[in-house]
């Protein structure tokens, strides 16, 4: 009984989608995201700074372990190589696909789970431009880290940059490292796929994804510990957000609704002003009322009662 309640729900709610509208939104959203981090480049040496300062109160805390996932990395090649792979690619295509996953199942889901997403993005721009930071592998030597996508750069399309394909280095900015996007996309895709999974396989993935780009993203010298907290919190915060945003939203777009309904009635071919309706005449006050029978046709009209009492007619018949 649940499901058939709810599928025609599902069903009404996916008509309010528009695949018209959402495929612009979301590509408009990841311009924003792929051009910022290409445009806020900042400055070389405050990005490096920022980097060394990162790593340098993670020692101070103990909690670095970018440089031990890093050996592991760059010493087996059957990890490293695979690591290199998923992080040039998976961020960008499994994120996508369970935006289409959540479209075609989880209608009822889907604008609120687009939404956080979003929101989430945009605050992580807001990081890339207030705080460039160089990644792990990009620091002065003596910090010991290795770039596992130049080590292992035979084995597949990407060179130096990061994961930009080979010769492509300058599309990408290199000193975006803070907050870690891959880390918090990857959060929203584990928790879309254990939130909404049918199954126990589909819900481990959703455990799994996340903690191992967590991994990757250290292991390849892209990010740090710290990097990957701040893109969990990044999404915290979209979260958060995402509720009041589309209550915002729903509320203007209610109060616009009406206006643009009566604005596309009036400019419809053949539309036409409403027919004035007559107003009703008052009653005449000769007019009888309800009830009274209709006058004998040749009678007299009665005269006018003289003195008022009524008793006109019976004084002339006691007359008679």
């Amino acid at each position: 009984m649940t499901i058939t309640a709810a599928a025609p729900r599902a069903a009404a709610y996916r008509g309010r989608l528009r695949w018209w509208t959402e495929l612009p939104l979301i590509a408009v959203v990841y311009a924003l995201y792929s051009g910022a981090r290409l445009l806020v480049r900042g400055d070389v040496d405050d990005a490096v700074q920022h980097g060394a300062d990162i790593l340098h109160f993670e020692q101070l805390t103990h909690l670095d372990p970018e440089r031990w996932f890093n050996r592991l990395f760059t010493h087996h090649a059957f990890l490293g190589v695979p690591a290199d792979f998923m992080y040039a690619s998976m961020h960008y295509i499994v994120t996508p696909a369970i935006l289409v996953w959540l479209w075609l199942r989880r209608p009822t889901h889907y604008r609120q789970a687009r939404t956080w997403l979003m929101i989430s993005t945009l605050i992580g721009l807001v990081g890339f431009t207030t705080m460039p930071t160089a990644p792990p592998r990009l620091l002065p030597g003596a910090h010991g880290f290795m770039d596992t996508m130049a080590q292992y750069g035979s084995y597949g399309w990407w060179g130096t940059d990061a994961s930009a394909p080979r010769g492509l280095g300058h599309l990408t900015n290199e000193y975006a490292a803070m907050p870690s996007l891959h880390v918090g996309w990857s959060l929203w895709c584990g928790i879309m796929l254990f939130r909404y999974g049918r199954n126990t396989f589909v819900r481990v993935l959703g455990v799994l994804y996340p903690l191992t780009t967590a991994m990757v993203v250290m292991g390849t010298a892209n990010h740090y510990l710290l990097d990957a907290a701040a893109g969990v919190a990044t999404m915290g915060v979209g979260f958060l957000l995402a509720r009041p945003a589309l209550r915002v939203l729903d509320h203007y777009q209610a109060k616009l609704r009406p206006t643009a309904a009566a604005t596309a009635a009036a400019e419809a071919p053949g539309a036409t002003a409403p027919a004035k309706v007559p107003a009703p005449r008052p009653a005449s006050s000769s007019a009888a009322s309800p009830g009274t029978p209709p006058k004998a046709a040749g009678s007299p009209a009665p005269g006018p009662d003289p003195d008022g009492t009524g008793t006109q007619g019976q004084d002339a018949h006691s007359r008679a």
